[in-house]
């Protein structure tokens, strides 16, 4: 018997919640489970044992069929209660357990006596249960009495054979699409949940074609276009049907070829659900308006009057609704959504803060340039109420609005270093650190008060990682300055206070200054000079080097363009390439040469390899000179000639594993996206010495991604023992229309086994 439910006392909130099935084993259960052959039963105990059972399958027991099908004899016993909530719970049960072929003849007699009861509850039950554990033979003998739950009087009734009926769909589609007068009539029902359920029954039936070998895919659009013209003339009166026929009529519109202004079709319908009287099925209708591919402002115009009217509704939902529609709305045509401004404005000080952040970001996003000063006054109060992830989109909000309007970056400017003293987390503070160094370089005038905010930020930074690549970006934006003196005091702050991490980070921009501003290079070898006494070996080690490099005397000289490129310039050579010749470099009379590492970027075995790090953004992301590994994988795929005609390469994925660590051949997939196709590359890895493998190919099972389509696949021609190679499957996709896929892959090869031979010299008389 489970536990009663006891108050926690205020000392114990910080542990686990209570639970009334705390503690409940499966052995003990099913031994109270024998209350079910009691002569006399007691229908609450039943009940409480049948929610145990219940919570243990939902937990993830499991039951050995022996102690499956004794508790499903028993609970078949109870049959006999006429207890109501009793019954209720062996529905329940029965649909849990599964029962089978065997063991549902037992029960079946009296799920039947049920669904022809007096009692609508049970034949409701019953039918879900019935349909839910027969197979087809069974269900053609019960079809007759589903057909007359259909289009039963009672609507609990109905609504249970519809639903029973959308489930079958996926087994045994054939009988369902016999049901097709008895659901046209539920549709005309007066019942809400009934027209509901059979609008759905018929939609689905839409897509199913009448034949043997039916595939769920196969989108009968004629159909589709046949129902929703039938039922936008009137006849839906359910709120929750009408909200189900808009978004059928909205898939119908984006399949239509003719998407022009005018001649979109059931157009009207849509604008006319706009003065429904129901406030869901103005919302759907308004909704699907905005969604429209290719709206012109004269469509969007109903749909932002009803969302602005919203907005200024009592109920929450509503104007979280609204304006989180606005927001969407908002990027693609932020001139229709102005209108909503002022009701918008009042929303800041909404309690709901999610309200109140969707609120902000439209304003900024819609704003002119004479409301971008009362916005930010009205913003400097909303921020201290709301959390770190909501900051992070007002942020990014603002970041967004400046680059619209660079003459308002003063302000602008001023509000991100106002919020960055403040209180936040690592992401808020990077977020705004990542604005504030975007708008450095996309605007001019913003870049000495930029940098003077940064260099302050950093005299109280806590977070080692933001730290460093403020001083990274100092060092490449600070030289370019008017006055590159000046921050040279905040830099060298950081050598003396900070970790080691921070301290070498602040010796490389020190030497960058001295490399790129000529007469502070006196001043600068003084400071690194300094640093030769650091605790850090890193930090001494650099100190060295560039003390080194930039000349070692200090003198007023101009530095050589190779200094400046060795400080300043990008590595086109892959780090694991370098650090590998230099292991293997052997100290000589010739010294080494970075000139003779390799470029191609080597795939290691998977044993060897590192979970990849997060992809650096804002401040982490490479100078736009240095070889990325997006340029690397585009000049590859464009010296394809089979590529060469896709067009510009969108996106590369981070390489996914595709093998074990233990597998004698690795291969790992990078996903390229382009506009109308996708091209998968797999880089195999053969580890065994003693095999080649030739024709190598990887054959691709698309049966689940049935809108691609296979156009190219490029097989390797051998494969060496740990020489990585690629090989190629390209796919087309529709153009402009999100698809999703599942893709199963097969490496196929052929061995030869490489066999050493032993040749021994032999004396010549």
């Amino acid at each position: 018997m489970a536990q009663p439910l006891v108050k926690k006392d205020d000392d114990r909130d910080d542990e686990v919640d209570y639970s009334p099935f705390m503690g409940i084993e499966k052995g003990a259960v099913l031994q109270e489970a024998r209350v079910f052959n009691d002569p006399q039963l007691d229908p609450r105990r039943c009940s409480q044992v049948i929610t145990k059972l219940l919570y243990l399958l939902n937990q993830g027991e499991t039951f050995t069929k022996v102690e499956a099908t004794e508790v499903f004899f028993s609970v078949t016993k109870l049959f006999q209660s006429k207890d109501i909530g009793l019954r209720r719970m062996v529905y329940v049960m029965i649909k849990e357990l599964s029962p089978s072929a065997d063991e549902v003849i037992i029960v079946t007699s009296s799920l039947m006596k049920d669904m022809t009861s007096k009692t609508d509850m049970y034949r409701a039950n019953a039918i879900r249960v019935l349909c839910r554990i027969t197979d087809g033979t069974l269900l053609t003998q019960i079809e007759r009495y589903l057909k007359q739950a259909i289009v039963d009087k009672n609507p609990v009734v109905a609504s249970a054979a519809l639903v029973s009926g959308i489930h079958l769909l996926q087994t045994n589609p054939e009988i369902v699409k016999r049901w097709s007068n008895e659901v046209q009539e539920a549709v005309q029902s007066r019942a809400a949940l009934v027209q509901f359920h059979a609008l759905a029954l018929l939609h689905q039936e839409s897509f199913i074609p009448f034949s043997e070998n039916f595939g769920i895919r196969q989108n009968d659009r004629l159909a589709v276009n046949k129902l929703v013209s039938s039922l936008t003339k009137g006849s839906v009166r359910s709120p929750l049907a009408q909200c189900l026929l808009i978004r059928y009529t909205s898939q119908v519109i984006r399949e239509s070829a003719n998407t022009q202004a005018g001649d979109r079709p059931f157009y009207d319908f849509l604008e006319g659900c706009l003065r429904h009287k129901a406030e869901m099925v103005i919302f759907e209708a308004a909704r699907a308006i905005t969604e429209l591919n290719g709206v012109t402002n004269r469509e969007l115009t109903p749909a932002i009057t009803v969302l602005q009217h919203f907005l200024s509704s009592s109920k929450p939902v509503l104007r979280f609704a609204a304006v989180r529609t606005l927001n969407k709305v908002a990027m693609t045509h932020p001139m229709a959504v102005t209108n909503c401004n002022i009701d918008m404005e009042s929303l800041i000080s909404d309690q709901n803060r999610s309200i109140a952040t969707l609120a902000i970001t439209t304003l900024l996003k819609t704003g002119n340039e004479s409301s971008v000063d009362r916005l930010m006054k009205q913003i400097t109060n909303f921020m201290s109420d709301i959390a770190d992830e909501f900051k992070i989109v007002v942020v990014e909000a603002i970041r967004s609005l400046c680059l619209k309007f660079p003459l308002k970056y003063k302000s602008l400017m001023n509000f991100l270093s106002n919020i960055l003293r403040e209180e936040g987390g690592f992401d808020y503070k990077k977020a705004i650190v990542d604005s504030i160094v975007i708008l450095i370089r996309d605007i001019p005038e913003a870049k000495e008060s930029g940098l003077l905010h940064l260099c302050e930020f950093i005299e109280d930074c806590e977070f080692t990682y933001l730290s460093a690549q403020i001083l990274h970006f100092l060092g490449i934006e600070g030289p370019k300055t008017s006055d590159p003196r000046k921050y040279i005091r905040y830099i060298y702050n950081r050598v003396h206070l900070e970790n080691a991490t921070v301290r070498a980070a602040a010796v490389s921009t020190l030497a960058k200054f001295g490399a790129m501003v000529d007469t502070l290079k006196p001043h600068i070898f003084v400071l690194l000079r300094r640093c030769l006494f650091d605790n850090d070996d890193e930090v001494r080690d650099r100190a060295t080097l560039y003390l080194n490099t930039l000349g070692g005397d200090g003198a007023v000289v101009q530095t050589g363009e190779d200094v400046k490129e060795f400080l300043f310039g990008s590595l086109d050579i892959p780090l694991a390439n370098l650090e590998n010749s230099l292991k293997n470099y052997e100290p000589s009379e010739e010294s080494f040469d970075i000139n003779y590492v390799p470029k191609e970027v080597k795939t290691q075995p998977l044993a060897e390899k590192k979970a990849p790090g997060k992809k650096p953004t804002g401040l982490g992301a490479p100078p736009a000179t240095s070889l990325s590994t997006v340029d690397s994988y585009e000049k590859l795929l464009s010296s394809i000639p089979e590529f060469a005609n896709f067009g510009k390469l969108f996106k590369s994925s981070a390489p996914v594993e595709l093998t074990e660590a233990e597998t004698e051949y690795a291969v790992n997939v990078v996903k390229h996206i382009f506009d109308c196709h996708v091209v998968f590359q797999y880089n195999c890895t053969n580890t065994i010495p003693e095999q080649l493998l030739e024709n190598v190919t990887v054959v691709v099972d698309a049966s689940e991604a049935e809108e691609f389509a296979e156009v190219v696949s490029k097989p390797l021609r051998s494969l060496p023992y740990d020489s990585p190679g690629q090989t190629f499957v390209a796919f087309e996709k529709p153009e402009g229309i999100p698809v999703v896929g599942k893709f199963s892959n097969m490496l196929r090869f052929i061995v030869k086994r490489l066999i050493q031979v032993l040749v021994r010299p032999r004396m010549m008389e």
